[in-house]
């Protein structure tokens, strides 16, 4: 008989997280960093008890929101390069409803996250019970179902012994390079208490190590017989190429074939700014460098990207008949738009893909000299004094004066856009433009759940987390957290006075602005802005107002010094001073009957493009 130890459903689970370990680079790490928590009858009495007696080895951070928190899981992911990961827990209800957004969100950037939620009792003896969100023709169905939807593993804890396949086959999914996302488990508040007799090997440490999938060696051989016909070949270099640490074979691969790279949002930071066969950022936020090269390639080398539409420009930023290599490690990503597929490891790809193949010396001079043009026009749009206050020059300032290796947070409106065209990598893996969900809200909780990575990593960086007040506005409350946990971030927040890039769309298909910025809001009675300084600081942070771009420098010399959180506010141009090179074309709904004439000559100027847009070819 294998030995075996009583212990509660909850307790069982924390113990089990708390003996698992990964190996990275030889170096043994726990592999759940801790967890993040609000606590409410459906998770305090059992989980919450069995995460007292481990609060030394799974720190517990509390945060304000379950959606915030969720973020923070998702930026702590990201900086670990997907290697570890923290736990969500929240109670039955509304606490478990929030964390809704950040599952969508971790699922959409591949991200591990476990969400640890309190559920209905399994008995319903006492049902209907407080928060429970009930259905008539369906006693099984709750709140809890609706992660199905956005979690890559579900499950729903019945009996105490589930566990034992359940939380394995919830850190495989995690940790597994072609599905990882969030996991999902379901913890009813009579289960969560009910004890087993449980293997104690179950809870015996163990080492895990992310799997590298060898390619297949034919899917390899077809690869090089189309790469070598290239003359226009060019590299997307994707966000999983920082996550199977392939950058530097990345590089090797670009220098010896001379093949131009480019990179999409999430794949940022794969090369220096500086190198020479890094040609900029491609797409709707891209570069005309990047863009220009897009066009005239004839074979595609599509490395970890799941070529979204702002790395397509909905398929229409490539040639017809450009040939592309999907290489991913999922299928589903390889295989978009009837690419010839290598799924594997980026890393064991790239070394396999390599045959001597040099591209033609002047399609590499003529890629470096469209960065060179790009790089004046960057130099020349972030430059102080360019315009009106504008993120770009306010991009430009904290670029400059930054250490290369601070991490850059984003996520959306604006700044996305600004930050992926102007930021000039200083250093490897320091960009998060979380643009995978374009989540609102993200930037100042996924910076904390960053911060938080970092300090385990090289505390002597900081976190720069790029917002404006719209996204502050939703989600502010984790400026707190990072000051309780003594998690320093600087913060700018740029005001544009509301929802200013979506202003922006409306204006360009023709529309009036309406809505979207405070000033064109028709129910709005009064013009009062907020005062983020002071907001920022009645939260404990510290908190400056600048004039103008110029005043950058000082202020941020000011936060870098500081020993807490630091929020800089500056106002922007909402209408001028956008970065207008760089784009390519995006598809959107626009009306296609309107009595407005501007509506009806924009959806006009938008569908003149769509021919160029690939059919699958």
């Amino acid at each position: 008989m294998s030995e075996t130890i009583k212990l509660t459903t909850a307790q069982a689970i924390i113990r089990y997280l708390a003996a698992q370990f990964i190996e990275i680079d030889g170096v043994k790490n726990r592999l759940c960093g801790g967890g993040f928590g609000i606590f409410g009858h459906g998770n305090v009495t059992c989980l919450g008890e069995a995460l007292y007696d481990h609060r030394d080895v799974l720190p517990l951070y509390r945060g304000q929101n379950e959606q915030g928190m969720g973020f923070a899981a998702a930026g702590y992911a990201k900086a670990h390069l997907r290697r570890r990961f923290m736990f969500c827990t929240a109670s039955a209800g509304p606490g478990t409803a929030n964390l809704l957004t950040a599952a969508a969100l971790a699922h959409a950037n591949r991200l591990p996250m476990l969400m640890l939620c309190g559920d209905a009792f399994l008995t319903r003896l006492p049902d209907p019970v407080l928060q429970q969100l009930e259905h008539f023709g369906n006693p099984t169905l709750g709140v809890n179902d609706a992660f199905k939807a956005v979690s890559r593993f579900w499950d729903r804890i019945t009996h105490p012994a589930q566990i034992i396949q359940s939380l394995p086959a919830a850190l495989a999914t995690m940790l597994d390079p072609a599905d990882c996302g969030p996991a999902f488990i379901g913890l009813p508040q009579d289960v969560q208490g009910w004890t087993y007799d449980y293997p104690v090997s179950f809870l015996e440490e163990r080492v895990h190590r992310i799997r590298r999938q060898a390619p297949d060696a034919a899917e390899v051989a077809d690869a090089i017989a189309l790469l070598k016909t290239a003359k226009r070949p060019m590299i997307i270099a994707g966000g999983g190429v920082q996550y199977s640490g392939a950058v530097a074979d990345l590089t090797a691969f670009a220098e010896t074939t001379g093949i131009p790279v480019v990179e999409t949002i999430a794949g940022r930071a794969n090369m220096l700014n500086t190198h020479p066969l890094n040609i900029g950022p491609i797409g709707v936020t891209g570069s005309n460098s990047a863009n220009t090269i897009a066009e005239e390639a004839d074979v595609i080398l599509a490395v970890g990207t799941r070529l979204q539409d702002f790395t397509t420009g909905s398929w229409t930023a490539f040639a017809q008949d450009a040939k592309i290599i999907g290489v991913n490690a999922a299928r589903h990503d390889a295989a978009k738009h009837m690419s010839m597929t290598v799924v594997g490891d980026a890393k064991l790809a790239l070394e396999a893909l390599a045959s001597g193949y040099k591209a033609p010396d002047s399609w590499k001079a003529h890629a470096q000299e469209e960065r060179a043009k790009w790089n004046d026009y960057v130099a020349t749009n972030t430059g102080l004094g360019n315009g009106p206050a504008s993120y770009a020059q306010a991009i430009g300032e904290v670029n400059r004066l930054c250490d290369p290796r601070d991490r850059v947070v984003a996520a959306a409106g604006g700044l996305p856009a600004e930050v992926t065209a102007n930021w000039r990598t200083l250093d490897i893996g320091t960009v998060d433009v979380e643009f995978g969900f374009s989540c609102m809200g993200y930037e100042i909780a996924g910076g904390w759940g960053a911060r938080i990575a970092q300090s385990e990593q090289e505390p002597e960086s900081d976190t720069i987390v790029f917002t404006g007040d719209g996204s502050y506005l939703l989600m502010n409350s984790d400026l707190y957290s990072s000051v309780l946990t003594d998690k320093k971030m600087i913060v700018m927040v740029l005001d544009n006075g509301g929802f200013a890039v979506i202003n922006k769309l409306q204006n360009n298909t023709g529309n009036e602005s309406f809505n979207n910025l405070i000033a064109d809001t028709p129910t709005a009675t009064t013009q009062a802005r907020v005062d983020f300084e002071a907001h920022a600081k009645s939260m404990g942070a510290l908190a400056e107002t600048v004039d103008s771009p110029a005043g950058l420098e000082e202020a941020f010399k000011r936060a870098k010094a500081a020993d807490r959180t630091y929020v800089i506010v500056m106002q922007v141009d909402p209408y001028d001073g956008w970065t207008t090179e760089g784009h390519t074309w995006w598809e959107v709904g626009t009306p296609y009957v309107t009595d407005n004439p501007k509506v009806a000559a924009a959806h006009k100027d938008q569908e003149s493009t769509r021919p160029r847009q690939r059919k699958g070819v």
